[in-house]
Parts: C-alpha cells; structure tokens; sequence
C-alpha cells in the first residue's frame, strides 16, 4: 500500500476540485478503487495500491491543468479524465479491412501522453475538433492518423488537408508549378504525417484520384465537402472571417479538424486570430470539442520540451528590463 498528499495552490482551488458535497473526488475513489481519497482544506490525501496512488495522481495533474485553463470543471471533464487514465490510450487502428492496396507494414498510431488520448477520444467522439497546443505535442500526427483510419474503415472518402500559406499572403501565383507544387511547401508537415502512416505510392496514387486532396485556404470558398476528413493546420494564422468560411464547409458525413498554437501567430500586427476567436466564441456548442495540449504533451527529443521552457523563462525577463 502507498500514502501520499497532494498539495493544492489555495482553498479555492480546492473547492473547484473536490466539487460540490465533494462529489468529483468520490467520483475518482470509485473508479479508481482507493481506499482513502479525501479532501482536507487545500490537500487531498490518497491511499491505495502503487498504481492506484500513482493513477489518482494522474488524474488530479490533468485536472489541475484543465481548471488552471478553464476556470471550472465539470462531471463531463472529470468523467473524461478518468476514461483516458482508467482505459489507457488506445491506438488508432487503420479500422475495418484493409483495402487490397494498404501496404502491410502500415502503421497504428497510439496517443502518448495523457492528453493526446484526449484529444484521440475527441476526435472520434464529434464531428469538429479543436486541438491547440504546443510545437511536438502530437496536434498534426495524430489528426492526419484518424483521418487515415477514417479512410481505410470507409466512413469517409476522402482527406482534404489545408493550411493558411501567411507568408505568401495566399497569393501563390508568382510560385512556380501548378497548385500542388505551389502550396506543397506550405503543407509538408501534413505530407510527412502521411508518408509516416502510408506507402508513399499509395499517397501519389490517392492524390491522383483525388481521395486525398490538398488546399489553399483561400481556394475553400463556396464549396461544400461532405463524407470527408478535413484537416486545418496552423489554424492560429487564419483571421477571424478566414476561420468562420473554413468550419462553414462541413457538409454531410464529415469530420473538421483544426489544429493550432495560439503562442506563434503570424498575421499582421492587431489582426485576431481566427483560432483564437473560434476557441472562445464557440464555448458550449454541440458536436464541438476544444482540447488543449501543453509541454507535458510533447513527445519530439526531450530537448525541445527544455527549448521551449527556456523561451518562455525568457519573456518575464525582457518585460522587467
């Protein structure tokens, strides 16, 4: 048996954690089978096997960085925490038959952390995502690997992947080469995703077909795209009107994916972001889901959770002098 006591910030924050009449801590000590979860002023004392303790602790890490981010939680919050840490990540299998031309070493793609589960049970569980996060949390991976399973299980028929080309300022006709040669550029993260998860061959061939189709965001304008994945990477660049033509285009048996870091905007100074006016614009809408990511989330070399720590230490700094 383990003993342990968590250290909360304050009293408020307790009170926001343990719910009312306590109810959210009852609710972890069930599903986690311990023998002792109580709360006492701002600590919650835990009790129980070494996995046990060790799960609970989880539990109240993703609860505490979701209630520093949201202000509250709710049932559904904590219900949701609990079925990640309880049933683990599971892979995201290319689903159903495999089509005669999958290659045989096509791979399953398992969430890592505690939030990429998140976000995989997200994603499967509604029909526009929002995944914000931090650079090597696994934001672009993991979408362009439910698409892909979505595909291959045939309950879409195709993926569309688009990406704002800023640095262009989505005029792309001084590029050379037709419109994928123009925007491949812009879109090479996806295409890695894609060659990570299928045979190169195969995504030629499924561009040729057009089952996999890539897109400027400007080119989205008047269509309507049903029985499709859509992917939006680097969301945090699109302005607010850009945000609102691209979730727009959901048509019947569609998913939407937007993908984004809100820390690394490129738009012209005092120009809102799209990303960031659709996260607190659409609280609350049905169908719709906002998961955020953070460095905990990240599963690129050690070294770049250490990079991005030492940036963030440094802006304080700069603010004082």
């Amino acid at each position: 048996m383990s003993e342990t006591t968590i250290q909360l910030d304050s009293r408020d924050e307790a009170i926001l954690l343990f719910g009312s009449r306590d109810h959210f801590l009852k609710e972890v000590r069930t599903a986690l089978g311990m023998q002792q979860l109580t709360g006492r002023g701002d600590q919650i004392l835990l009790r129980g096997t070494d996995d046990q303790v060790a799960n609970a602790q989880r539990v109240f890490a993703q609860l505490r960085a979701m209630l520093r981010r949201q202000g509250s939680l709710t049932a559904e919050d904590v219900k949701t925490v609990l079925e990640v840490i309880t049933q683990g990540g599971q892979p995201i299998a290319p689903g159903g038959d495999k089509p005669a031309d999958a290659p045989s070493g096509s791979r399953y793609v398992r969430p890592r952390t505690d939030g990429q589960a998140r976000y995989v049970k997200a994603m499967r569980e509604h029909d526009l995502t929002i995944c914000v996060g931090p650079a090597g949390s696994g934001k672009t991976w993991l979408a362009v690997g439910m698409a892909v399973s979505w595909l291959r299980s045939q309950q879409i028929k195709k993926i569309i992947l688009v990406r704002p080309a800023v640095e262009a300022g989505e005029r792309l006709g001084y590029l050379p080469g037709d419109l994928v040669a123009k925007i491949n550029p812009y879109l090479r993260p996806l295409f890695d995703a894609l060659n990570d998860m299928m045979e190169p061959e195969q995504v030629k061939r499924y561009m040729e077909n057009d089952i996999i189709e890539i897109c400027p965001l400007a080119y989205m304008r008047g269509r309507t795209l049903s029985h499709a994945a859509i992917i939006l990477d680097e969301g945090q660049n699109t302005t607010v009107p850009q945000m609102k033509m691209f979730l727009t285009r959901m048509g019947t048996g569609s998913k939407i994916i937007v993908t984004g870091d809100v820390t690394q905007v490129d738009l012209p100074p005092k120009t809102r972001s799209g990303l960031s006016d659709a996260i607190s614009r659409l609280v609350g809408v049905s169908g719709l889901a906002v998961v955020h990511l953070d460095e905990s989330d990240i599963v690129r070399n050690p070294l770049v959770q250490r990079v991005l720590k030492a940036y963030e230490e440094e802006r304080p700094k700069r603010k004082k002098e």
